[in-house]
């Protein structure tokens, strides 16, 4: 697995596991990966980012469809927005509307589009409501298969 490109923290600057989340509010992590991160093995830290990933991605693709790869590809590199090359592409979606979803008012020209029962909103509130979807999402994951300690014990309790 050393061939493999590092997996870079997902921390993002706005970490709320400080004020007692156990899902941290902006990158989805738990509070203990947060804090054991430096501590972990590439192949730990890659299924965090995988897990986030195809979390991320799930609630993107409830919102967006992908019209245009090529394009959106294209407009991601132009708009220098940071991105994980081997995530999703509806991750991508997702860091294009963190960069400038204000900015954007034909998502066709970036390669995707707003599916539609999400028509009548703009891309802000999308965005905010993906992101909310994705902490849900991960503090549900946290509740039934970290906060259950006795979830895979074994014998009497």
């Amino acid at each position: 697995m050393s061939h493999l490109v590092p997996i870079r923290t997902p921390c993002i600057g706005v970490c709320s596991t400080g004020v007692g989340d156990v899902v941290c509010r902006g990158c989805k992590r738990f509070a203990h990966e947060v804090i054991d991160w430096n501590g972990y093995s590439q192949e730990q830290k890659r299924a965090i980012d995988r897990r986030l990933d195809i979390f991320l991605a799930q609630c993107v693709a409830n919102k967006f469809r992908i019209v245009d790869l090529p394009l959106l590809n294209w407009q991601l590199g132009v708009q220098q927005i940071r991105i994980q090359a081997h995530h999703d592409p509806h991750s991508h979606i997702f860091a294009l509307l963190k960069a400038g979803a204000k900015q954007i008012a034909s998502p066709e020209l970036y390669g995707f589009e707003i599916l539609p029962p999400h028509r009548d909103k703009s891309l802000v509130v999308l965005r905010e409501e993906v992101d909310e979807e994705f902490w849900v999402l991960s503090a549900a994951h946290y509740d039934r298969y970290i906060a259950t300690g006795d979830l895979f014990a074994t014998g009497p309790a």
